[in-house]
């Protein structure tokens, strides 16, 4: 069969324009409803409306929102990513809904990250290198130039704990901010993730199984963990406001106590931007939200 004239599907037309130029590497990020909507949180504020304003507050981030692509899972959320004009893409979901806000293992949260899952593997066996990035996470610089892009490294997690040691599998990753590339291992490996989903229905707890399990060495996955001197949280804090990159707000359930408080931080980066002296030492402020919300 020629293939050269199989016209090319939607997904893949908004993966080549927001592609970077010749080496297929795309940004992605997941939204519905429940993340561009404002109504329960303070001052009306959307998890995307913070989303995209760390990029413009970030140092030499900007640039990178050319080459993020935006999934919504429903018309609302592909709706606002086309008023923002920013590469969208909706994706059908198969009667699943899951466009109300999802608590941490509701059945609206387990729903909607294994169909991220699923989607994403579709996305490496389409040839694209993709950073995935929750909407909670704050790029405060550009997360490239601190990943190891030649060194054939096949998959490079986040990590809620990190031991100090990049290359350590006894790391606990995070399933909400990583780097791939894709090739016959990595495809394998979102393949056993989504296959083992009956193991665990939270599927950060699935992948670290099966990275606990020896899958990765099994699939000779060159796996190198991100520092999270850069890369940090609110689990546990950048130490310097100096080289911090991103800033994921983890360890918090809810919407309305991530925007509170991804909205504090956003104050204390921009009080470290606009002081004429970065010798001082900057800290962050308490996350109160996000731990007060869970309390129950």
């Amino acid at each position: 069969m020629n293939t050269m004239n199989v016209p090319k599907d939607d997904l893949e037309i908004a993966l080549e324009q927001a592609s970077m130029g010749n080496n297929k590497t795309v940004i992605i990020a997941m939204i519905n409803k429940a993340y561009v909507e404002g109504d329960n949180n303070p001052g009306g504020i959307t998890l995307l409306d913070l989303f995209l304003e760390a990029f413009w507050v970030g140092e030499d981030t900007i640039p990178l929102l050319n080459h993020l692509l935006l999934v919504a899972v429903d018309q609302k959320s592909f709706d606002r990513c086309n008023f923002r004009r920013l590469h969208c893409y909706k994706l059908v979901t198969d009667g699943v809904d899951i466009s109300e806000e999802g608590f941490y293992m509701s059945d609206i949260f387990v729903k909607m990250m294994w169909t991220r899952v699923l989607f994403l593997g579709d996305i490496l066996r389409r040839g694209y290198s993709f950073i995935f990035t929750d909407t909670d996470i704050m790029w405060l610089r550009d997360p490239f130039k601190r990943l190891s892009l030649d060194e054939g490294v096949d998959f490079q997690p986040s990590s809620d704990i990190f031991n100090g040691d990049q290359w350590s599998l006894n790391n606990t990753l995070n399933a909400g901010f990583y780097f791939v590339r894709p090739n016959n291992k990595t495809i394998a490996m979102f393949n056993s993730w989504y296959n083992n989903r009956n193991f665990s229905r939270n599927e950060q707890h699935v992948l670290e199984h099966i990275k606990n399990n020896g899958v990765f060495e099994q699939l000779g996955l060159k796996v190198k963990f991100m520092d999270n001197l850069y890369f940090s949280g609110f689990c546990i804090d950048s130490r310097d406001f100096n080289v911090v990159t991103t800033v994921h707000a983890n360890c918090c359930r809810g919407v309305r106590a991530k925007v509170t408080d991804i909205t504090i931080a956003l104050q204390d980066w921009k009080k470290y931007k606009s002081s004429t002296d970065r010798t001082m030492t900057f800290y962050w402020s308490n996350h109160s939200a996000c731990i007060d919300s869970w309390k129950f």
